[in-house]
């Protein structure tokens, strides 16, 4: 079970011991390593797909989001099915990304070189000891997560009622010259970031704790929702800024 009760994917994970199995068949980082390796090359196959069929954003969302809930609460991991989360989420980011860079051109590649920046800053703070997922941050994590949450569906509220009419929502509105969108975007951001730190928390747990080495799966997947949550963070803040240019 979660050890920090942050990431519900690892919050409803069961990391039973590898305790009767045959010897060497318990977790390791490598096995998590290549699982998300693989998750990752799955997902870009997708998000090539996407990036030239912007028409399947629906697909993928939806779809995406209906296997991301069937992961979390599937008593046992499958592989096949993490695998069709991750292409699928591909094919969601591909679309998007593509809509945006044809608009802001470029901000794609920024955005994943964002996402890779702040993965490697998060796991040296993590390896150096820096900066620790305790119980009481991450509750901060979870209701600032809710908080977020609500502001994302009144915003989509305000915009799909014509409440406002710019191409950002409240996301758009200045305050002391600076869009809204950026201030959220950053603190977001911030917030994904320790959220990769509480799953290197999780998944250190877990191999300290004998996990059977099929659960790497299941710490691929979690480290993968992360990531599509902060890459679509950062593509989002880029996007906003650039709309001022």
């Amino acid at each position: 079970m979660s050890k920090t009760g942050g990431n519900p994917v690892f919050r409803t994970a069961d990391f039973g011991t590898a305790a009767g199995s045959a010897p060497g068949r318990t977790m390791t980082y490598d096995d998590v390593f290549r699982k998300t390796l693989a998750c990752l090359a799955i997902l870009a196959v997708g998000a090539v797909f996407g990036w030239l069929n912007p028409g399947l954003y629906l697909v993928g969302t939806l779809v995406g989001f209906a296997l991301g809930l069937v992961n979390i609460f599937k008593k046992k991991v499958s592989p096949p099915l993490v695998l069709a989360y991750s292409g699928f989420q591909g094919l969601a980011l591909g679309a998007i990304s593509g809509t945006l860079d044809a608009r802001y051109p470029g901000v794609a590649v920024q955005a994943v070189i964002g996402t890779l920046a702040v993965f490697m800053v998060a796991l040296f703070l993590f390896r150096s000891g820096t900066v620790r997922a305790t119980p009481k941050s991450v509750r901060f994590l979870i209701y600032a997560m809710i908080g977020l949450i609500v502001y994302s569906l009144i915003n989509l509220i305000l915009m799909a009622t014509g409440v406002l009419q710019n191409q950002w929502g409240l996301d758009g509105i200045e305050v002391l010259g600076i869009p809204l969108g950026a201030v959220i975007g950053a603190v977001a951001i911030a917030m994904a970031g320790f959220a990769l730190i509480v799953d290197f928390t999780e998944v250190e747990h877990a191999i300290s704790s004998g996990a059977d080495e099929k659960h790497s799966w299941t710490s691929a997947f979690g480290l993968m929702v992360t990531l599509v949550w902060l890459y679509m963070e950062i593509l989002r803040l880029l996007s906003i800024l650039r709309s001022d240019d």
